[in-house]
């Protein structure tokens, strides 16, 4: 399994390495949604990668789960404040499902949606290089329903409302899109680092 240490802004020795305006949710996991939590079994579940791609493909639970394993080891960061150090997800790399569909040249962005009708905007760049998952546990667990079980998208080094919850797919664009949060006046990137929370920021 190829596993992936965290993205950070700076080194941590004694300083627990905190983007600004963040403190240390520790043991807590704090689960924020902007939709009810579905009902969505996991023998139910698809991913799609569409739009600007050379061949668009749907996966099954089962077919996701034959994709090389990969895993996220590292810190995550909550545009509401919390940070989590040292968590791990496991699942497949986003880049294994976009070598097989096969972006066009054109493609430059990317929507993330959720099997409830979710979404969130994101640069390709963002999302492809080892830089984000489709996970589906969490320190060596199922991933709870709350967290977007059975299966989210990780995209670690961004706010957590990037990597959105009971993912469906990703459609690729020659162009930004906002998602959810982003029409409601959130930051089009979201980077913890430069606290790019909202528009503006």
């Amino acid at each position: 399994m190829n596993v992936t240490r965290g993205f950070t802004g700076r080194p941590r020795v004694a300083d627990p390495g905190l983007p600004p305006g963040q403190y240390d949710a520790r043991d807590d996991w704090p689960v924020l949604s902007a939709e009810v939590t579905p009902d969505l079994a996991a023998a139910d579940w698809t991913f799609r990668v569409d739009g600007l791609v050379a061949e668009p493909r749907t996966w099954t639970w089962q077919q996701a789960h034959e994709l090389p394993a990969s895993a996220y080891e590292g810190d995550i960061h909550c545009v509401t404040g919390w940070s989590k150090f040292g968590v791990r997800f496991a699942g497949v790399s986003l880049d294994a499902f976009l070598d097989a569909v096969r972006p066009l040249p054109s493609a430059t962005h990317v929507v993330a949606y959720a099997h409830t009708g979710y979404t969130a905007n994101l640069p390709l760049a963002d999302v492809t290089g080892g830089r984000a998952w489709i996970a589906w546990e969490y320190d060596g667990r199922p991933l709870a329903p709350e967290h977007g079980g059975p299966a989210r998208l990780v995209v670690p080094h961004l706010y957590f409302w990037k990597s959105a919850k009971w993912i469906a797919g990703l459609r690729l664009l020659d162009h930004d899109e906002p998602g959810f949060w982003e029409q409601n006046g959130y930051h089009a990137r979201g980077n913890p680092w430069e606290e790019q929370r909202y528009s503006g920021d």
